[in-house]
């Protein structure tokens, strides 16, 4: 006699959600919780039904992948495409899962400078995931997204295309994608919440960068102490006997 199988039941836990004014009863809430006991011993109730119910199809999924996979070729690369001249393409090697991402400078004939290889970046992770690959203008960096989640909740990486070298600097909770400035320094991008939510648009610059905006910022400070009221020349906060703006002589600001 053939055993009936019941599916798990999750329980509800109402909750009251508020927004614009709206109020929204979610009785599954709960489940959003992934660290829960509770939860991940429901979803594993839920694999096990699975498991059970399609256990009589088993060797049909084996046979079902193994045409499909048949059917594509595994050596094979992209379309070539030009971009600030380089030409871009991604290229699959036989029994290698992953892509493999290089460039040629001005012809198609030229020496592969190697971008990324995935399948060396994917090993100790069980889940691998990069995107948003962008060249920044003067060719010379190119940042890019990371997931080893699963969850499409990037980190956002640079790499010296000069010294192949990966920056120490990185950007967590994003969608992946960012967009170089022309200062070949300043990255724009887009933030993701804790629901992973596309919540904010930040930009982003290098710490050497920031060195030099603080120096700047020193310069600018030491101009204003001379000027208008601010003169410590002066008295009382105006231009004194010896403020050379007061006499109609040039200044040299300090630099």
């Amino acid at each position: 006699m053939k055993k009936n199988i019941l599916p798990p039941i999750a329980k509800q836990i109402p909750k009251e959600l508020v927004a614009h004014n709206d109020v929204r009863i979610d009785n599954y809430f709960w489940l959003n919780d992934r660290e829960n006991p509770e939860v991940i011993d429901y979803l594993e109730q839920e694999n096990n039904y699975c498991n059970s119910m399609l256990k009589h199809t088993e060797q049909f999924q084996k046979d079902l992948f193994q045409e499909m996979k048949s059917r594509i070729k595994e050596d094979d690369e992209s379309v070539p495409y030009k971009y600030n001249g380089y030409w871009y393409i991604i290229k699959f090697e036989t029994g290698k899962g992953y892509p493999i991402y290089i460039r040629r400078k001005e012809s198609l004939e030229a020496t592969d400078e190697l971008l990324f290889d995935c399948n060396e970046m994917a090993k100790g992770h069980s889940y691998f995931k990069l995107t948003g690959i962008s060249i920044s203008p003067d060719n010379n960096k190119v940042s890019y997204g990371l997931d080893f989640l699963g969850r499409r909740q990037y980190t956002i990486h640079i790499k010296d295309l000069k010294n192949d070298q990966i920056l120490t600097e990185s950007i967590e909770n994003t969608t992946g994608s960012s967009t170089w400035a022309n200062d070949n320094k300043t990255l724009f991008y887009t933030y993701k919440n804790e629901q992973l939510d596309c919540c904010r648009h930040h930009h982003h610059r290098s710490r050497r960068h920031h060195h030099h905006r603080r120096q700047h910022r020193r310069r600018r400070r030491r101009r204003r102490r001379l000027r208008g009221c601010g003169c410590r020349r002066g008295r009382g906060g105006g231009r004194g006997r010896g403020c050379r703006r007061r006499r109609g002589r040039p200044r040299r600001l300090p630099e």
